[in-house]
């Protein structure tokens, strides 16, 4: 895959290159993008414009944003991602099929994870402070249960690992003075509360219950064989990973078993001090096959993302498939310049394949892993590394 730029040597932006070919007569479109027909055939590529005009209107214009090259039209406007080669022709070609709203507001990547701590931290200071104004013993339990119920959302559904350690232990230290309140409700009465702490108690529970039956959650549908784990010689974090609240990937059939995985640098947690994608203590990690098998799709050139925001483009982004005659293994997001195998090419378990990248449908670097068989999602367990993969298992190998 050629290395997607601006402007090519022929000063046709990929921008310039998809208005002309949306806007020419399908007769020509063998001139200006023969890779793309061939690919997608003619018939199917006038469906996916026809589909376009009627999301847009008649086009006017494509520009480039920051989320992605957008197709304007009289009557709306959708993303997409194109790729040219030194000429101008278009050898890749993705259209959205849902209309695109400008953002009113965009929060900096940057200011996402310190919004997200000074969440928690207004949380936890009202939890403290309801337990110490508590004016008897079974209001503060009901307080207490209400944070025990906090904090197994923070621990449970958060990613508490994944952060500075001194931010998660000063988040955590807040459950001690919220305890150390019982020394001061202890010289009051009850109270006639009881319900109440009851229902915060059942709640507590509820909550508690669902996040280990998430975290042990099971589709039914092994492998044939385990796989070996891909990455080597580091402390990682899934990310993603589990039943229904735990791993975003559920809502997709293939990708329902998915894993994401970081990787973690003690006090430092997922990420250095720095910016960009090599401050992510995963960008750059070796990738190992996890199977024998041949590589049925094996894609690089692709940029980057910049962590926390996402370009639209090809999904998985530079990737190694790997099908081992049993089901087909996916490995996406994968650092440009380093995919080391070829489609075709036949490959050993732990041979190298590549390194983590931040490229695709990703918002920081990590490596996305999933199996799947005749389109459904299964269940992954990995030879060397036992136990169940859910949002928060640290893994060291």
């Amino acid at each position: 895959m050629q290395d997607l730029n601006r402007h090519g040597a022929a000063g046709i932006s990929p921008a310039d290159a998809l208005h002309r070919f949306l806007t020419s007569d399908p007769s020509t479109w063998d001139h200006l993008a023969p890779r793309v027909v061939r690919g997608v055939g003619q018939e199917r590529l006038e469906g996916v414009v026809a589909a376009t005009r009627e999301l847009t209107g008649d086009i006017t214009d494509v520009v480039d944003g920051p989320d992605g090259l957008v197709v304007r039209g009289t009557t709306g406007q959708v993303l997409a991602w194109a790729t040219t080669d030194d000429d101008g022709v278009l050898i890749g070609l993705l259209i959205d099929g849902d209309p695109y709203k400008t953002p009113a507001f965009r929060v900096p990547p940057r200011v996402q994870p310190v919004l997200s701590t000074m969440v928690w931290t207004v949380l936890i200071a009202w939890g403290v402070a309801e337990c110490w104004t508590a004016g008897t013993g079974s209001s503060w339990l009901t307080d207490l249960f209400g944070a025990a119920t906090g904090y197994a959302l923070f621990e449970g559904y958060g990613e508490p690992g994944s952060m500075r350690r001194w931010v998660r232990r000063s988040l955590e230290a807040g459950a001690l003075p919220m305890l150390a309140a019982g020394y001061r409700v202890a010289h009051l009465p009850f109270g006639h509360s009881l319900p109440s702490t009851v229902l915060a108690a059942a709640v507590c529970a509820g909550v508690v219950w669902t996040l280990i039956r998430q975290r042990r959650y099971r589709w039914g549908t092994p492998l044939s064989a385990p796989l070996n784990f891909p990455l080597r010689g580091g402390t990682w974090y899934v990310g993603q990973g589990g039943g229904k609240g735990l791993n975003h990937h559920v809502a997709l059939a293939e990708q329902r078993g998915a894993l994401d995985i970081l990787a973690l640098d003690g006090p430092h947690g997922r990420k250095r001090p720095g910016g960009g994608v090599e401050s992510y203590v995963i960008y750059g990690a070796r990738l190992y096959a996890p199977c024998d098998g041949i590589v049925v799709s094996a894609a690089d050139g692709l940029p980057d993302q910049e962590p926390g925001r996402i370009r639209f483009g090809p999904l998985y982004g530079n990737h190694v498939f790997i099908d081992s005659g049993r089901e087909l293994v996916k490995m996406a997001h994968l650092r440009p310049g380093s995919v080391a195998v070829s489609t075709g090419q036949t490959v050993r378990a732990g041979q190298l394949i590549g390194e983590v990248g931040n490229s695709g449908n990703t918002t920081e670097p990590h490596l996305h892993l999933h199996a799947e068989r005749d389109g459904v999602g299964l269940d992954l367990a990995f030879a060397d590394v036992g136990g169940y993969f859910h949002r928060g298992r640290v893994i060291r190998n």
